[in-house]
């Protein structure tokens, strides 16, 4: 081996060592971002109580007035109009002539009825006077018991023949009724579809009548509002600028299949408008609701985010559905988080807010 081997080897360490101070000092002054990172932020709230954000949302229903009883008059017998006594927007009181139809016809009928009971009592009075004497001469022998017999079965038979004719007479002046109209309760005329000169026939509607001694007003009201409405402790009957305040008769339990609604029928407090007149039901929700942009989704279901002691608590509302105000049942010191909710996670630690002076 050459004689200055040893040298170089002798300078290795060395030259080795010296690498490592000059990039040892770089290395551990290399920051170790795991270890000094400081931690992450706690997300930024705004908080409210529920008795500040609980609302009671107006909800309405379509409502007409109409009332207990709206009639159509139809012609019961076949002839031709002579009168109509009114006209469409007129009040009537009971027992009031409405229209008068030909009734010359009828009235020859009943002649013809009256005369037929006339011979009826005729032969009535002639059978009853053979029948006892009939008797008389029985009681002496002179008839025999089948002339007796005879002369009875006339009598009854002539009995029945003085029904029949009376029973005639009687459909007969019914017939001479039927041809005038008169209203059956005080009314309003809703319609009138008949005109004079025309021939009218069984069954034919005439004249429209609404009941103005019990006007009610009826509203198709949404099945799901239903509840709250039965529980409202005002009701009002909405038409342009009036407002009717009602009272409650009923709401039916039964749902419309096509439009998913119920009835419901109240009476007026006060003097009710015309029949026929058109508005709103109108009532507060009892229930407290939150306002529908205060609901997120988290997962599946639907709720809130409830601050408490500084951690982000979701609450589910299972009947919460999206872009609708949602009935909730919280304490009125219940802090409900109103800004930043959107990037919150259950179990989130949070900062409270103010917030803005307004929203106090």
């Amino acid at each position: 081996m050459p004689s200055h081997a040893q040298p170089v080897r002798a300078r290795l360490p060395a030259a080795v060592l010296l690498l490592a101070l000059l990039t040892g000092p770089v290395a551990c002054g290399r920051p170790d971002s795991a270890a000094v990172a400081p931690p992450p932020a706690e997300p930024q709230v705004v908080a409210q109580r529920f008795a500040v954000l609980r609302d009671h949302p107006l909800r309405e229903a379509p409502a007409s007035v109409l009332g207990k009883n709206e009639t159509r008059l139809a012609a019961e017998v076949a002839a031709r109009i002579e009168a109509i006594a009114v006209d469409v927007g007129d009040e009537v009181a009971a027992g009031q002539l409405l229209l008068r139809l030909d009734a010359r016809d009828a009235a020859l009928a009943l002649e013809r009825a009256e005369a037929a009971l006339a011979q009826a009592d005729a032969r009535l009075a002639q059978a009853r006077a053979q029948q006892q004497r009939a008797e008389a001469l029985r009681a002496r022998n002179f008839v025999s018991a089948e002339a007796l017999t005879l002369r009875e079965t006339e009598l009854a038979a002539a009995v029945a023949d003085r029904r029949a004719a009376a029973a005639n007479v009687a459909t007969a002046r019914r017939a001479v009724e039927k041809c005038t109209l008169r209203a059956p309760f005080r009314a309003v005329v809703r319609a009138r579809s008949a005109q004079v000169g025309e021939l009218t026939a069984p069954g034919t509607p005439l004249l429209t009548l609404a009941d103005l001694g019990d006007l009610q007003l009826v509203a198709q009201v949404q099945a799901r509002d239903a509840e709250g409405l039965a529980r409202a402790a005002t009701v009002e009957f909405l038409a342009g600028e009036a407002r009717h305040v009602l009272r409650p008769l009923r709401i039916s339990p039964a749902i419309s299949r096509e439009a998913r609604t119920v009835e419901a029928r109240y009476a007026f407090v006060e003097r009710p408008p015309a029949p026929g007149s058109e508005g709103r039901l109108a009532w507060r929700e009892p229930r407290p609701h939150l306002a529908a942009e205060l609901v997120v989704r988290r997962g599946s279901d639907y709720g809130v985010f409830l601050i408490e002691d500084g951690v982000a608590r979701f609450r589910p509302l299972p009947a919460a559905q999206e872009g609708r105000p949602v009935a909730v049942e919280l304490p009125d010191d219940a802090l409900i988080a109103v800004q930043g909710r959107h990037a919150l996670q259950d179990g989130m630690r949070v900062r409270l807010a103010a917030p803005p002076a307004a929203q106090r």
